[in-house]
């Protein structure tokens, strides 16, 4: 009976370890993660091959060819000049 005991001890210090290595990784991943900036996350709104939709004439265009005007505190972006002053003239009017 000897022989059985002692390898359900070995059994558990095996499962154990296993769950420690486990957190140990994850923590371990964690903080590379916050080290690094957060590096792998999706790529910021200023990307200028981000298509991006004109509030006016709903066709889609970059945001890099857009024209770009802030109105309000916020930033809206427009496939012409005309659409633009259509839109400022919607909201003042």
């Amino acid at each position: 009976m000897a022989p059985r005991r002692y390898e359900g001890i070995v059994m558990y210090r095996l499962l154990i370890v296993i769950g420690l290595l486990v957190i140990l990784y994850f923590l371990v991943r964690s903080a590379i993660r916050e080290l690094s900036g957060g590096k792998g996350q999706a790529p910021a709104l200023t990307d200028k091959n981000q298509m991006v939709q004109d509030p006016v004439c709903r066709i889609y265009v970059t945001r890099g060819s857009a024209v770009a005007e802030s109105i309000g505190g916020q930033t809206y972006y427009f496939c012409s000049r005309d659409c633009a002053q259509t839109f400022q003239k919607q909201l003042s009017g």
